[in-house]
């Protein structure tokens, strides 16, 4: 399971804060702490300012790599901008957050990836927004996908994001996620499937519990990566369980390891 760490975001009020205010200690120690709690990859989204977002993506980028080893997502809607990161993490591998089938996203974004060898998150949203089933999810995939492959992509990079959306304003959406990361597993092989995990308990109390319930049934599904807070009191214990109850986890080694210290 690739956990992919979202701290470092700026719609968080304390990160566009610090991004304004140049203040490299609290970047600093978003990257570790995720570090520590576990995180295969560190997002990094500045995009507090539109108009300057690649200025201060080129202030946050050194830091950040000063502060972990991991491998960093570059999270922008901007190819200008991800270009810009691209040069900066060129000696790191490194995951592009997003593109999607709008064509001109496609244009723009394939090139960067297929040019630098990142991994590529691939959003299930087209000119007509976003979707509100599996079927549409699936066949927005379908198309990207096969978009990335003519440009020299493969499948195993390409992360497909299925566009979590709220169940307290559609009870159905959760089911219709999971399905769509059950079919997309399965109708494309060596594709990966990734998610905005948090998205789905916004306005609802206890978010925390509907999270963690809802990634393990995403793992049980086939989902295999998760943009999340790697340091959310459980989050990772619910990660090496459902790992380990979908036979994700030979002889439950993994899950037994993040159980020691709690034994």
């Amino acid at each position: 399971m690739l956990v992919i760490g979202e701290r470092i975001n700026a719609t968080r009020s304390r990160i566009a804060h610090a991004v304004r205010a140049r203040d490299a200690t609290v970047l600093a120690r978003e990257a570790h702490v995720q570090t520590e709690a576990g995180a295969d990859f560190i997002d990094v989204n500045v995009g507090c300012d539109p108009a300057r977002e690649g200025e201060h993506l080129e202030w946050a980028l050194p830091i950040v790599l000063e502060n972990t080893h991991l491998p960093l997502c570059l999270d922008s809607p901007n190819p200008e901008v991800l270009q810009r990161g691209l040069r900066l993490v060129e000696r790191r591998p490194v995951m592009i957050n997003s593109v999607t089938a709008e064509p001109a996203k496609l244009e723009a974004v394939l090139p960067l990836a297929a040019r630098s060898g990142a991994l590529l998150v691939a959003l299930t949203m087209d000119e007509r927004g976003l979707p509100e089933t599996a079927d549409r999810r699936v066949e927005i995939a379908a198309h990207i996908i096969g978009a990335a492959r003519e440009a020299g992509i493969g499948a195993e990079r390409v992360y497909v994001d299925p566009c979590v959306q709220p169940v307290g304003t559609s009870a159905g959406q959760g089911m219709e996620v999971i399905s769509a990361v059950f079919r997309i597993m399965q109708a494309f092989p060596g594709v990966h499937t990734t998610c905005g995990l948090s998205n789905v308990s916004f306005g609802l109390p206890n978010r925390a519990l509907l999270n963690r319930v809802f990634l393990g049934c995403l793992i049980v599904a086939g989902l295999d990566s998760v943009i999340v807070d790697p340091t959310a009191e459980g989050i990772m214990e619910t990660i090496r369980a459902a790992e380990a109850l979908a036979g994700r986890d030979e002889f439950c080694m993994r899950y037994i390891r993040a159980m020691r210290p709690h034994s």
